[in-house]
């Protein structure tokens, strides 16, 4: 009877091994020509022109101003390994989408760079460019170009998204006025505690399964109010949307205006589910506060323009939600809550 011996460097070997198992798929990937023409070609907008050439070309509608954002996605920092591909796709497109909601601009399509880690798979890619396609459907922000690279380190993408309002009515975020109210889509924290069920914390444990399923939807899924536009740039005198957090973002709107404000803590709109985290961990209320990737439109309204505004929203089916006023000063904005009252000083989420 024979007998084998393992080779002295099994480690050293391993290593080889996974290097000739990434050489052979990348024989076998198609190239960066073939790729485009075979996952992102299919999605684009005509003004992408087939996505054959070095650039789009768009012609805005006249008397129009052009409205352009970006943001980047790195994975570990704006989503989790695993995350589904389709979710990381409506997510990058979203959080885009949102930003040209709160200047009033309605979508006109949008530029994807796209950096793949060495380990990226054909499935993995066709998985994320169907999502995207139905994003940009969903949304009405089609597609035009972009760049797709290798990156040495984690997967990275960044879009550019294009929206468009008539000439100077683009809502800013520095012209809140003393005595507006201070108006919200949607829910707030809903989000933050879906990434805090990552972590299994014991609140999540009494949660139901449908609102945990809801919290960790919201999280993944942003859903930007993009329908709600025309009412911004009609009823809004200052405007940005909740990325990072609601007092966070509303300090920054607040304090580049020159003004202040009061909020009434007990009318910032929770969700059922995220009531229920909070009832069974009430210390949560200042995490759905602070917390962020809300991707709610955060604005100021005129007392004269908010009947029109509720009907605006009305029309489109997006909550709309009176929470405070703006008020003279500099000072951080207040929060009454319970009969209690607090200033947030941990501002907005900064990478840096």
């Amino acid at each position: 009877m024979s007998e084998s011996f393992p080779p002295a460097d099994r480690a050293g070997d391993d290593k080889q091994d996974r290097l000739g198992q990434l050489e052979a798929m990348s024989c076998h990937r198609p190239n960066e020509d073939s790729l485009i023409a075979r996952f992102f070609a299919p999605i684009a907008a005509a003004g992408g022109l087939g996505l054959k050439d070095d650039a789009a070309c768009l012609t805005p509608k006249a008397n129009h101003d052009l409205v352009l954002t970006t943001d980047a996605l790195v994975e570990s920092v704006h989503f989790l390994p695993g995350d589904p591909p389709r979710s990381v796709a409506r997510k990058a497109l979203g959080v885009n989408v949102s930003d040209l909601t709160a200047k009033g601009a309605d979508p006109t399509g949008f530029l994807l760079s796209l950096a793949l880690p060495e380990d990226w798979t054909e499935a993995w890619l066709a998985d994320f460019a169907d999502g995207l396609g139905q994003a940009a459907g969903d949304f009405g922000c089609p597609l035009l170009g972009g760049d797709t690279v290798k990156a040495r380190g984690a997967l990275t993408l960044s879009v550019t998204a294009l929206g468009q309002v008539p000439a100077g009515r683009m809502v800013r975020r520095t012209t809140a006025q003393i005595g507006d109210l201070i108006c919200v889509t949607g829910t707030i924290g809903d989000s933050a505690l879906g990434l805090a069920l990552r972590s299994d914390p014991a609140w999540a444990k009494i949660l139901s399964a449908p609102h945990r399923a809801f919290l960790a939807d919201r999280y993944l899924h942003p859903q930007p109010r993009w329908r709600l536009a025309a009412a911004v740039r009609a009823c809004a005198q200052a405007a940005m949307d909740v990325s990072d957090g609601l007092a966070g973002d509303l300090a920054k709107m607040m304090r580049v205006s020159g003004v202040s404000a009061e909020i009434d803590g007990d009318h910032v709109p929770l969700s059922d589910a995220a009531r229920a985290a909070v009832e069974a961990s009430p210390g949560l209320i200042h995490q759905v506060m602070t917390g962020g990737d809300d991707y709610e439109i955060l604005c100021t309204v005129a007392e004269k323009n908010l009947d029109r505004f509720r009907k605006e929203a009305d029309s489109v089916d997006v909550r709309l939600s009176v929470i405070g006023r703006v008020v003279a000063g500099t000072s951080l904005p207040i929060f009454r809550m319970s009969g209690s009252e607090r200033r947030y000083d941990v501002g907005s989420f900064s990478h840096f």
